[in-house]
């Protein structure tokens, strides 16, 4: 069961610990980790490859705080009484900036020609960073194969940042193991079962839970794109991390 996923009665058994994150006191529930001890608390962490109800993968790194002076990924690291959590400094800024600039440039992310500009996940973040400023990384310009052989659906895997969201929602919420990675290395991307979407029999329902997840513009449900003009994107609207810094003050 997803570590999202655990019951309010499970929660009121279990030990409270506190915390502290950039000065503030929190309480936590032994056994979380920092981010959804955070999240509870009202204290956005950046993140790109986490998403409530999947298990955590630890991949992306945007996640990464400092606990006691050292760095983790918050997605995966447990919360400890006493732990003392650097989330929002300079430094910490300056890394999460540099690494959305890296999956920028490691990938053809060309957000005026991208159907899912409007609600991309790295396209907000990349705003909330200013990476658009500078470019300080050469960029890979891969050419990996984009798939539109299905009815519905395409697969850019230029776009990919290998996440592992699509992976983890269509075997766990689906229960479909349609989505699966395909090669090593570098050539790492994501593929539908171990082929193409045109050597299956799955349709708009056995991806759903996929489709939804995609935090850029990897998979594209066919005839819907461009969801909003400059200053009308959902980032632009409500920036990433609203829903859980509402919870402050409403979580002792």
């Amino acid at each position: 069961m997803s570590r999202h996923h655990e019951s309010s009665g499970q929660e009121d058994s279990a030990a409270r610990i506190s915390f502290t994150i950039d000065g503030e006191t929190c309480a936590a529930i032994a056994g979380q980790t920092i981010m959804e001890a955070a999240d509870g608390a009202g204290v956005y962490i950046p993140r790109l490859c986490d998403e409530e109800g999947l298990d955590p993968q630890g991949s992306c790194r945007v996640c990464t705080v400092k606990v006691n002076g050292r760095p983790v990924a918050s997605c995966v690291h447990p919360v400890g009484a006493g732990d003392v959590v650097e989330n929002d400094t300079a430094e910490i800024r300056g890394w999460r900036r540099d690494l959305v600039r890296m999956l920028f440039h490691e990938g053809n992310h060309l957000c005026p020609i991208c159907e899912a500009s409007g609600r991309c996940e790295l396209q907000a973040m990349g705003h909330r960073f200013e990476t658009f400023e500078a470019d300080l990384f050469p960029y890979l310009q891969p050419v990996r194969p984009v798939d539109a052989s299905h009815p519905d659906i395409m697969l850019d895997t230029n776009r990919c940042i290998r996440c592992g969201r699509c992976i983890r929602a269509s075997r766990d919420l689906d229960g479909k193991h349609v989505f699966g990675y395909v090669g090593r290395g570098i050539n790492k991307r994501v593929g539908v079962n171990g082929i193409d979407l045109s050597h299956t029999d799955i349709d708009l329902d056995d991806m759903a839970a996929a489709l939804e997840t995609c935090p850029v513009g990897c998979i594209i449900r066919k005839r819907l794109g461009f969801f909003s003009p400059i200053g009308r994107r959902l980032f632009d609207m409500t920036p990433p991390g609203t829903a859980i810094q509402k919870r402050k003050g409403n979580s002792k």
